[in-house]
């Protein structure tokens, strides 16, 4: 195909409806005529598109893989096609570009940032390192590209256990930035010379731990799905260790295992403690349980800003292009490859 025929290709006058409103890109709505043109362009751009559980349930459905943060690495670092477009927030594209430096890595809106990963900084690190020189960085993979172009190793909520395992006990690990899942790791490996960094997520750290005893008090009898990042996570190991929640009804899981459990529980009702983009998965999933949010209010706005107008402006457009420099690259690649090879799969596909 030649140059002006490659951009005839990824002419849509569907794209040239949309606009950027308050709200973020709009003009344009899911449905078979947008879906249609997204798979059109998709092919035109040799894009494969990677959404995250959180997002909107029309961005789930049109992409070629869904999961949770270590599913999508794995598939951003196995993709063929020369375009990755990553509906999700910023942190998650810059690992796909770190993964595959030659590809081409867009984010439909590059607005959509993390509470988390702002809430450390390189300069944050490197002083904090300062303190510890002898320490292992263990970074989650909810940092910049900066950050990790510093850490030792990443992880997702799906293996920050097995990474912190796989560190020699004797060695001091600074854990970084989310406080809550630092705490859940510290508590499953026993380990007592790991210094967890005080950031969190607005949006988990916003579950607390009232709402789900409230929760758990109405509905007696059902299983109760907590993230570890969450703010009432503590809350719910003391449920359990009062009796008030059964041991084998509490279960602490990254979304993709939530969607793992959700194949093997046998409750009727299911309380969710995580994002409410996560409960789409679910009750595809298991159709015949009934999943419900701790608190219905819990969604991240910067998930909720990859909407359809804006995925389809990315395709159309090239739109946004996520750039990391490449000496950022080089210094992180390490850390994000040694992620993506320790723990299980990072199911939630």
């Amino acid at each position: 195909m030649t140059t002006t025929e490659k951009v005839q290709a990824l002419q849509s006058d569907l794209a040239a409806r949309v606009y950027d409103g308050p709200g973020g890109y709009t003009g344009v709505e899911a449905g078979e005529e947008w879906a249609a043109e997204v798979r059109r362009l998709a092919e035109a751009r040799d894009a494969v598109i990677l959404a995250h559980n959180y997002q909107m349930p029309a961005i789930q459905d049109i992409a070629d893989h869904v999961g949770d943060s270590l599913a999508l690495a794995r598939a951003a670092a196995n993709a063929t096609e020369q375009t990755i477009v990553f509906c999700g927030v910023h942190f998650m594209a810059e690992s796909a570009k770190i993964l595959g430096p030659e590809k081409t890595v867009l984010i439909p809106d590059e607005r959509a940032g993390c509470s988390l990963a702002d809430s450390i900084t390189a300069d944050d690190l490197r002083a904090w390192k300062a303190e510890y020189p002898d320490a292992v960085v263990v970074s989650y993979v909810n940092t910049t590209a900066e950050v990790k172009a510093l850490t030792d190793v990443c992880c997702t909520s799906s293996n920050a256990v097995e990474v912190v395992q796989s560190i020699d006990p004797d060695r001091e690990v600074l854990f970084l930035p989310d406080q809550f899942l630092g705490q859940h790791v510290k508590r499953e490996t026993g380990r007592e010379n790991m210094q967890i960094w005080a950031g969190e997520c607005h949006v988990h750290a916003g579950i607390n731990g009232e709402e789900l005893t409230r929760q758990v008090s109405d509905n007696p009898d059902a299983e109760l799905f907590v993230h570890p990042e969450c703010g009432c996570a503590t809350s719910a190991l003391y449920l359990a260790s009062d009796g008030t929640v059964a041991d084998d009804k509490l279960k602490i899981l990254s979304t993709g295992g939530m969607l793992d459990q959700a194949h093997a529980t046998g409750a009727k009702k299911v309380l969710v403690a995580t994002e409410v983009g996560m409960l789409y998965q679910l009750r595809k999933a298991a159709p015949e349980v009934d999943f419900q949010a701790v608190n219905d209010q819990a969604s991240c706005p910067y998930m909720k800003m990859i909407t359809p107008a804006a995925l389809l402006r990315s395709l159309a457009v090239g739109g946004d292009e996520v750039h990391v420099a490449p000496d950022i690259v080089e210094a992180a690649r390490g850390s994000v490859e040694r992620m993506v090879a320790i723990g299980n799969p990072g199911t939630g596909e």
